[in-house]
């Protein structure tokens, strides 16, 4: 069940305009523009796994006065809610670099498939 204050943030992410481009048939990435390498959230459908930018969890966690914990339980809940999938852990990415952020058809693998 969505409490108030998720409901809040899941509006406060979706003003976010994130795009959602999936690279391959197993990694979908939210980016901020298509031109980013790294997303700030990406998914693995493989396992269910999250990866988030620590920037943005900060960022919850400062506006909303919440725990770390908690906001990237809240934004696994809002990819869930988002992409209609289960969202099994959420890990934190430290750097932006984090090869989970990376986005492999920047490497020119790949070209792009938006979601």
């Amino acid at each position: 069940m969505i409490n108030q204050i998720n409901k809040i943030i899941f509006k406060y992410l979706d003003s976010q305009n994130f795009v959602v481009i999936g690279d391959t048939d197993s990694i979908i990435h939210f980016v901020n523009s298509e031109s980013d390498e790294y997303g700030t959230i990406s998914y693995f459908k493989t396992n269910g796994s999250c990866y988030i930018y620590y920037k943005l969890i900060e960022e919850i966690s400062t506006f909303f006065s919440m725990e770390e914990s908690d906001s990237k339980k809240v934004i696994g809940s809002w990819v869930e809610n988002t992409l209609q999938i289960r969202v099994t852990n959420t890990t934190l990415a430290f750097e932006a670099g984090n090869s989970a952020l990376r986005i492999p058809y920047k490497l020119g693998s790949q070209t792009p498939c938006m979601v």
